[in-house]
């Protein structure tokens, strides 16, 4: 888990959970990670309707 937090968002999960800053930025990417994700989903759905 060290590893992967470490290489997908820099920080590693010792640091994430001491700093608040580094912890909220890592919520926020990750949030606009999913809603990206998301609406990649909507896109490919919404072409196999065609």
């Amino acid at each position: 888990m060290e590893k992967a937090m470490y290489q997908s968002h820099g920080v590693g999960y010792a640091e994430y959970s001491r700093n608040f800053n580094k912890r909220m930025q890592v919520e926020r990417d990750r949030d606009l990670d999913y809603r990206q994700s998301l609406m990649m989903v909507r896109e490919f759905d919404r072409k196999l309707q065609k």
